[in-house]
């Protein structure tokens, strides 16, 4: 896959993911390896700034949560109102770009 269209949607990945349920950075990762059969794998200097840039803006709330399987606390994302409305923009905006591009082919 060419990685500058994966650049180019990761905000739009990651509130997709996010849109099913809150997760933290690792399992986000994992969920989006393996809904796309592992064609999009998220690395750590992706996956923080983003999820970084997308709290900044109001998209996502996080709180610490300590896991099951016991070890420090970890930062989970949850998807904001603003984060949903967000993603029905974006997700507009690719559909409305698809259809011009398949026009194309």
């Amino acid at each position: 896959m060419d990685i500058n269209l994966f650049k180019g949607n990761l905000d739009l990945i990651l509130l997709s993911v996010l849109e099913r349920e809150s997760g933290y950075g690792l399992d986000l990762a994992k969920r989006v390896q393996a809904l796309t059969d592992g064609a999009i794998t998220l690395n750590a200097g992706s996956l923080y700034p983003a999820l970084h840039r997308l709290e900044r803006a109001g998209f996502l709330q996080t709180s610490e949560t300590t896991l099951a399987r016991g070890g420090p606390p970890v930062r989970t994302y949850v998807l904001t109102d603003a984060g949903r409305a967000e993603l029905v923009r974006r997700r507009e905006g690719y559909s409305a770009f698809d259809r011009v591009l398949r026009s194309l082919w």
